[in-house]
């Protein structure tokens, strides 16, 4: 980098220290550091140019710069040239002194950049310094700081300058008034001073080595004097404490004859700033300086002042240590520095002073008055030397201070006192059992606040800190070696030390080492003259003891281990080589384990074996009898240590297995019976397992002794004794006898098996079993323990095969009481546990149990177990956790030992059973141990299967549908033993298939994969791993193992689990999906079991899995699906809609199961007649359930969105089917039973559906519409009531037209293929299809979409194919549909004006009914075909048709009455101009009844009447009569029939008097009329004809030719005129006229 660029980025650099961010500061400074790290000098310049550049900079910012400059200098200083220096000298010193205010950080910042030059500069910066200082004026205070600050750091350089500097500071001291003026006078002559004395100190190494303390003598003098005398009088504390703190190190300086002129005013008034100031580490360090100075000039002031300065040192060294103020601690320093000083000067003084006050009580006294002795043993231990025996004796009363700080002090002094010879000196011994006294404190008395600087409270309790003294005593202070060595010894067997055992054998095994290479005389014991030292006896078996609990006092079974083995020469000289193998061997199993992972029992069994081989290679009755009597003695020892004591007995019955001495066996034996104390459980077990290890040895002497002392005085005697005190007799007695018990399992469980089974039965259990009547918990505790033990004997034993336990049921009954009688739910003691095991045994054990024993002994062992509350956790206690674990155990060891007996499909079907109900618990811990116990049943199962032939495992299906739902429970164990379950049993399908034991299934291995995701509780993972696990049941399952697996799993459904029943639901449409081909036959067994099991279930999930089921059967098995779904009783359940629902889902499946619903519904007869009791009465129609339940599940079908493209693939199918079914449903009649069922209301769970049967199909017919897009026809029907119709015989006509309306007008594109369809239903056997499907065609002629989708003529061939129908009402709509032509087609009529006519012509001769409601369509039919029609076409038939229609006039039916006469002037209407003579006869013929009819009592009557006048008056020739027949006759203008009668009779007696004797004669024939006002009106209408003078020729009118001139006119009036009108209104009407026709007053 060139020096412009370097220069460029400091400027940058330093432009940028403004920022007001002070990271971004602090950042700047930290590259101006290292920038100048590589170019110091050029940096340097920058910062000086730049702070010269930017003078007005603000002070925070130039001292940053100061300081970077201070960074720099302090490690490139050397680096810089002088112009350099110069500079930066020159602008640090300007920066200094810029104001005269104290801005500190700015000053202080220029003050270090002149320290850390003036390293390498001094005579420079001195003389800028020097320059500052004016005479007669105050220098700045920077300048002294400055001058301080160099004194200290180069004192060789600044020391040469003193004599100037101080020349010019004295003469202003006395100007200083300002207090901190005078701080800075002090410090900087505190510097001086310091400064000064280095230089001395050091003179070798000085430039000028001629210096004298005396060159500063009298200035600093002169100075002491106004600090002293003026300044420390001030009332500033700061200030006193600064003067102080300069005197210490100026006391140095001052002339040996001044400071002991001094020394009577100096120190008591330093002893007295004591009481002013509360921090006094200062005055403790000045006093200490002033002290050393007195001293070194040999100051006999001083012997006058020592009391007062004893007095006020020891005042602050009792002053308590607080960690968080460190000038405490400081403080304390300087105060022993102090009593050092003193000590080396007046011992004896200071030693009278101190050691009175040990006596004293006050802790902080004690405290404190020991850490000065302490002190002063170490540092002024010449002084000492003779002082020892006095000092030990003063130590006494401390030794019996209970305080924690106390001892703590006593410890550190007798650590110093170790190190100088005290503890060599008699009162020594005292010293050392005081450490190993404090080394056995307990833990729980350690103090719990920590000590000063002290992070971990328990480094610095009483008993950490003796047990490193002790360690370090013994290790590295050579001269205590003999004082220790054997001593320690005698603290290894008192109980009271017990505590301290593992840094005692630690220590003595460094000594004993160090003996060792001393040479073997100075190592072996002289135990005779040491009377007080422990035997090897007591050593070896103390040692032994207290290793059984190794983790126990910081790790003493590994200390005493280590020291037993350094200890062999003195123990027995046979023991050397043997120990150097085994203990190493101990020691190494002890550094594998620590305390939680070692296996007590494992350890202590590992001790005996160690104990039995010593005492093997021993071999020495005496020795061993001596060792036995030994570790009796110290039975009491351990009353406090229940764990050790038992191991003690077990060490005890070792021993005694060992001695060849019957008597001394026998004596020991009998003594541990009399003097054991019973009530402490732990002392029975040990003194069981002692008989019980003898028993090994010694059987018949151990049994002898136990018979002995039950039939002794001594156990008579303690039971007379416990029964004085009447509340504690039985329990002790209790206790008595449990010890008992105990010895004899002991006795048969450790005895040889050759010798035990013969007296198991006459010695052991008859004195176990007499005691079985007992409540007391420990005594029932120890009968089953015992037991066990006794079982586990005759199993273990090599003749087990041969021996016949007769008392087997007996104690198998008696464990199960016990077990019973504990409470279930909790688990208090481990009787259970024990009697479990004790069964175990006993299974195995001949004779074999009956199936009653074997099932009340696995059901009452899964009751005792299963019901207990959840698994307790650790917090809960470590006791409780084990028991349940060890009681699981063996009820695991129980169910595995039965299962054995029976190692069959059927065994484990049992055992499976019985665990089945806590499988299904609704408590999740009882699911997860009965799964737990499953896996563990299949497992041993599986690992023990021995298939000597192929045979089938029958029960597969019910186990692995019992377990597969368990992969989703809530509690991740039983997920995980669940999964286990499955693939045991998969492998044991495959054992049994024949595959050997070591096959491994690559699909069955995927299980164990698929664990993992069982662990996550993600139900979308958890359900896919289900799905997955069905797959690979799916894929090895047998076929004939299927179907009974799907029924146990349908049983799953109702779990009260949830994730159960999901997961159920999961794997049956997985095994349905993979497996359900093969179903077929059984697929209506599984419909069956589903819809039942949907009654059951009470889960939201069970339903949409039970659809998707239905669903995968029905894409492999739709026919069957469907059939057993139609099985359904109706009407259908929610459930069962779903079902058929379901099926919808896929557009393929839904297509083909509409399709097999049609093929149902029309595959039966719709209903059956059946006819009542009374034999009149009409057959009632009874529909039949197929259809009716093939209508219902369409509709559900149907219902669903899913289903609309199959429904549109169907459409015509559908359609034509409904409405078929509709028809024939009408009037229809449910079977009885679902009438009841009707009349009861359907239950909540059923469908709200209408089960009648027209109902039903007219809903489904709906449904169907609404799911194929026509809505609007739905709609149209809704509005116009359609569907009410269609359900009704009388609407239901009006109901299929208004249906074919609506499907003409909103449905148009679909009716091609919907007539298709219809085409055959001509010939359908059911007269209301004929009709309906008729109605429904006619209606479409009413509209122009048969003319535009040209369906106009395959619509009239349809018609015409049913004119010849049987059924009228079918002819009868027929002639409505051809005559619907001329509203939907009128320019089509006339190409098929023949064909209409004929039929309508036709359709009114139809049948012998006179009122045939064919005829009266047929005369409303033509009414609206005669004016579309060509006139030639009409001409030919129109006097047959008026001849036809005349007797309808005067019908007892309005209809046809209405009909006929409107007819009649639609004939005469078309006729206008154009009319035969032949049809005018007609017209004059009807005149009569037409004015007469105009009196009718119904008004459509009588409107058609006027209608038909209106148009027969333009084809009479008389515009006079047509004119009043217009004005009179008009539609809602009132009619006066007098007036109108008179005007009308006029007319034609004017102009047709030849007609007159015709109406006249015609008119009489209503006299006698069944209506009243046509009654009336023929009178009327007669005296209006009455006979008037003939008129003139001349005036006849010729409007119309005479009738005699129309051939055969005359022939057919007087037929008319004799007729009449017709016998119908006077008597029974014609009968060729049948009923009245619906809709006859339908307008022209």
């Amino acid at each position: 980098m060139t020096e412009s660029s370097m220069k460029k980025l400091a400027s940058t650099l330093l432009d940028a220290i403004t920022d007001k961010d002070p990271l971004v500061q602090e950042q700047v400074c930290s590259a101006l550091c290292s920038l100048g790290e590589v170019r110091p000098v050029e940096t340097l310049r920058a910062c000086e140019e730049y702070l010269r550049q930017h003078d007005k900079l603000v002070h925070p910012y130039r001292a940053a710069v100061l300081r970077a400059m201070e960074r720099v200098l302090s490690s490139r200083a050397s680096e810089l040239d002088k112009d350099t220096a110069s500079t930066i000298i020159l602008l640090a010193s300007n920066e200094m002194t810029k104001t005269k205010d104290l801005v500190w950080d700015w000053q202080q910042a220029a003050s270090g950049v002149l320290v850390a030059v003036g390293r390498q500069f001094i005579s420079k910066v001195m003389e800028e310094l020097l320059r500052r200082l004016h005479p007669g004026t105050l220098p700045h205070c920077a300048v002294l700081h400055t001058l301080a600050s160099l004194s200290v750091a180069n004192a060789f350089g600044v020391v040469p300058f003193l004599p100037s500097v101080l020349s010019s500071l004295l003469p202003v001291l006395g100007m200083a008034k300002q207090d901190t003026v005078r701080v800075a006078f002090c410090s900087a002559l505190q510097r001086f001073s310091e400064g000064a004395l280095e230089y001395l100190a050091n003179l070798d190494r000085a430039p000028d080595p001629t210096v004298r303390k005396d060159a500063f003598a009298t200035d600093i003098f002169s100075a002491y004097d106004v600090l002293f005398h003026q300044w420390l009088q001030s009332r500033e504390a700061k200030l006193r404490l600064a003067v102080v703190e300069a005197l210490g190190p100026m006391s140095h300086l001052l002339p040996s004859e001044r400071l002991e002129e001094q020394l009577p005013k100096l120190l008591p008034g330093i002893l007295a700033l004591y009481k002013k100031h509360a921090e006094t580490f200062y005055l403790s360090k000045s006093l200490g300086q002033i002290l050393e100075a007195a001293v070194s000039v040999g100051s006999r002031t001083l012997e006058t002042q020592l009391d007062a300065l004893l007095a006020a040192l020891h005042s602050q060294i009792c002053v308590p240590v607080e960690s968080s103020s460190p000038l405490v601690m400081s403080n304390q320093k300087e105060v022993l520095r102090c009593f050092t000083v003193l000590a080396c000067s007046s011992p004896d003084r200071l030693l009278a002073f101190l050691l009175p006050r040990l006596d004293t009580s006050n802790e902080r006294t004690r405290v404190g008055t020991l850490q000065v002795v302490r002190h002063v043993i170490n540092s002024a231990a010449a002084q000492m030397e003779d002082k020892k025996p006095f000092i030990l004796s003063s130590m006494r009363l401390p030794l019996l201070d209970t305080n924690s700080k106390v001892k703590r002090a006593v410890v550190q002094v007798i650590s110093a006192m170790a190190h100088h010879g005290y503890l060599e000196q008699p009162g020594g011994e005292a010293m050392i059992e005081y450490i190993v006294q404090q080394c056995a404190l307990p833990p729980e008395q350690e103090p719990e606040k920590p000590g000063p600087g002290s992070k971990d409270p328990k480094a610095d309790s009483v008993r950490a800190i003796s047990v490193r003294t002790l360690y370090l005593v013994s290790t590295t202070v050579d001269r205590m070696s003999h004082v220790l060595w054997p001593y320690l010894l005698q603290f290894l067997i008192p109980v009271r030390f017990t505590g301290a055992l593992t840094p005692l054998c630690r220590s003595l095994v460094h000594l004993a080492q160090k003996r060792q290479e001393a040479g073997a005389d100075a190592f072996l014991i002289q135990y005779n003259a040491h009377a007080s030292l422990p035997s090897p006896y007591a050593v070896t078996g103390r040692l032994l003891v207290v290793s059984s609990s190794p983790y126990l006092g910081d790790g003493r079974g590994v200390a005493a281990l280590h020291l037993l083995s350094v200890l062999h020469p003195n123990i027995h000289p046979l023991l050397g080589q043997h120990w150097e193998t085994t203990v190493p061997l101990l020691l190494g199993y002890l550094d594998e384990h620590t305390e939680e992972t070692l296996l007590q029992e494992e350890w202590e069994e590992k001790l005996l074996m160690f104990l039995r081989d010593t005492l093997a290679i021993i071999s020495d009755n005496a020795w061993i009898c001596q060792l036995s009597l030994e570790l009796c003695r110290q039975l009491p020892c351990y009353d406090e240590a229940p764990q050790e004591k038992n191991f003690l007995y077990k060490c005890i019955g070792t021993t005694l297995g060992a001695a060849s001495s019957k008597e001394v066996v026998r004596k020991h034996l009998q003594e541990l019976l009399e003097t054991a104390r019973y009530q402490e459980e732990a002392e029975r077990e040990g003194l069981a397992c002692c008989f019980g290890i003898c028993a090994i040895s010694h059987l018949e002497d151990t049994l002898a002794q136990l018979e002995d002392f039950v039939r002794s005085e001594v156990f008579r005697k303690s039971i007379g004794i416990l029964n004085i005190f009447k509340d504690r007799s039985e329990n002790e007695v209790e206790k008595v006898k449990s010890a008992l018990i105990l010895c004899y399992g002991h006795v048969a469980a450790r005895a040889p098996r050759e010798l035990v089974l013969a007296k198991v039965e006459s010695d052991i259990l008859r004195n176990i079993c007499q005691h079985f009547n007992t409540k007391d918990p420990a005594l029932k505790l120890c009968l089953v323990q015992s037991v066990c033990m006794v079982s586990r004997a005759i199993c273990s034993s090599t003749q087990a095969g041969s021996f016949h336990f007769t008392r087997k049921a007996e104690l198998v009954a008696q464990m199960m009481e016990f077990i019973r009688a504990e409470p279930p739910d909790s688990l208090r003691t481990p009787i259970r546990k024990k009697a479990m095991l004790t069964c175990t045994y006993l299974v195995s054990v001949e004779p074999a149990l009956d199936e009653q024993a074997r099932a009340d002994v696995i059901r009452g062992c899964l009751h005792s177990v299963m019901a207990l509350l959840p698994e307790p956790k650790e917090e809960d206690g470590g006791f409780q956790k084990s028991l349940y674990l060890e009681t699981l155990h063996a009820l695991e060891d129980l169910l595995t030992s039965l299962l054995q007996r029976n190692m069959t499909p059927q065994g484990l079907q049992i055992m499976i059973e019985h665990l089945s109900p806590w499988i299904k618990s609704p408590r999740g811990h009882e699911r997860a141990r009965a799964l737990g116990l499953s896996a563990l049943l299949l497992r041993y199962f599986l690992e023990h299967l021995r298939v000597s032939a192929l045979v089938p495992f029958h029960n597969l299906g019910l186990l692995i549908g019992l377990f597969s739902p368990r992969c989703a429970d809530l509690w991740p164990a039983t997920r995980q033993e669940a999964v286990d379950c499955v693939y045991s049993l998969l492998y044991l399908q495959l054992g049994y298939e024949g595959f050997s034991r070591d096959y491994r299934d690559d699909v069955a291995e995927r299980l164990l994969s698929l664990k993992d995701g069982l662990v996550h509780p993600d139900p979308a993972i958890l359900f896919h791993t289900c799905h997955s696990v069905g797959q690979i049941i799916a894929k090895r399952l047998p076929p004939d193992q299927l179907i009974s697996l799907l029924l146990t799993m349908f049983e799953a459904l109702g779990d009260p689990e949830k994730n159960c029943s999901r997961a159920a639901t999961v794997m049956i449409n997985c095994l349905l999906q993979e497996r359900g081909g093969v179903l077929q036959e059984k697929v209506p067994e599984i419909v069956s079991v589903l819809r039942s099991k949907l009654q059951e279930a009470q889960g939201e999930h069970v339903l949409p899995a039970a659809q998707h089921s239905v669903y995968l059967l029905a894409t492999q098995h739709c026919s069957a699906v469907v059939s057993s779904l139609l099985g359904s009783p109706l009407p259908l359940d929610s459930h069962a809609c779903m079902l058929w629902r379901a099926l919808a889902v896929e557009p393929r499946l839904a297509a083909q199961v509409l399709g097999l619903l049609l093929e149902k519904m029309s595959r039966d007869v719709p209903f059956k007649e059946s006819r009542a009791f009374l034999l009149g009465r009409t057959p009632d129609r009874v529909a039949t359930l197929l259809p009716l339940s093939a209508t219902c599940a369409l509709f559900e079908v149907m219902s669903t969105s899913a289903a609309g493209p199959a429904v549109l693939e169907l459409y015509p199918q559908l359609f034509v089917a409904l409405l078929l079914r509709v028809s024939c449903t009408v009037g229809v009649q449910l079977p009885r039973n679902l009438q009841a069922q009707e009349r009861r209301g359907a239950s909540p769970a059923l469908a709200a559906r209408n089960l009648e049967p027209c109902s039903s199909a007219v809903d489904t017919l709906r449904s169907m519409l609404l799911r194929s897009s026509s809505e609007d026809v739905v709609q149209r029907m809704d509005l116009e009531g359609g569907w009410e119709l269609l359900r009704t015989s009388a609407g239901h006509e009006e109901g299929a037209a208004r249906l074919a309306r609506a499907m003409a007008e909103h449905a148009g594109p679909r009716l091609p293929l919907v007539l298709k369809t219809l085409a055959c239903t001509h010939s359908s056997v059911y007269e209301n299809q004929r009709v309906t499907t008729t109605a429904f065609l006619a209606e479409l002629l009413n509209s122009n979409v048969a003319n535009d989708l040209m369906l106009l003529d395959s619509l009239l061939e349809s018609l015409a194919a049913r004119q010849k129908d049987t059924c009228a009402s079918v002819r009868r709509l027929v002639l409505r549909g051809l005559a619907n032509l001329a509203s939907g087609c009128p320019d089509k009529v006339r190409a098929h004006g023949p064909q209409l006519l004929t039929a309508m012509i036709g359709g009114l001769d139809d049948g012998d009914n006179p009122h045939s409601p064919v005829a009266l369509e047929a005369m409303l039919g033509l009414a609206r075909l005669v004016h579309l029609v060509e006139a030639w076409d009409l001409r030919s038939g129109l006097l047959h048709v008026a001849i036809r229609i005349r007797p309808f006039f005067d019908s007892e039916k309005m209809e046809f009455r209405t009909a006929s006469i409107r007819l009649f002037g639609h004939l005469n209407k078309v006729c206008h101009g154009d009319c035969e003579d032949v049809f005018l006869d007609q017209v004059v013929g009807g005149l009569a009844p037409l004015l007469l009819h105009l009196q009718d009592p119904q008004a459509t009557v009588a409107s058609a009447c006027r209608f038909a006048l209106r148009m027969c008056g333009p084809n009479l020739a008389c515009e006079e009569l047509s004119a009043a027949f217009q004005k009179h006759l008009q539609e809602g203008r009132a009619l006066h029939f007098g007036e109108f009668l008179n005007t009308t009779c006029k007319h034609l007696m004017h102009h047709f008097p030849d007609l007159l004797g015709r109406l006249l004669t015609t008119c009489l024939f209503y006299f006698k009329s069944s209506w009243e006002d046509v009654r009336a009106a023929a009178p009327l209408f007669t005296g209006e004809h009455h006979p008037l003078p003939r008129p003139h020729a001349t005036r006849q009118p010729r409007l119309m030719p005479p009738l005699h001139r129309v051939p055969g006119a005359a022939r057919r009036a007087q037929a008319a005129a004799a007729g009449g009108p017709g016998p119908a209104h006077f008597g029974a009407p014609d009968p060729a006229e049948g009923p009245g026709p619906r809709g006859a007053d339908e307008g022209c």
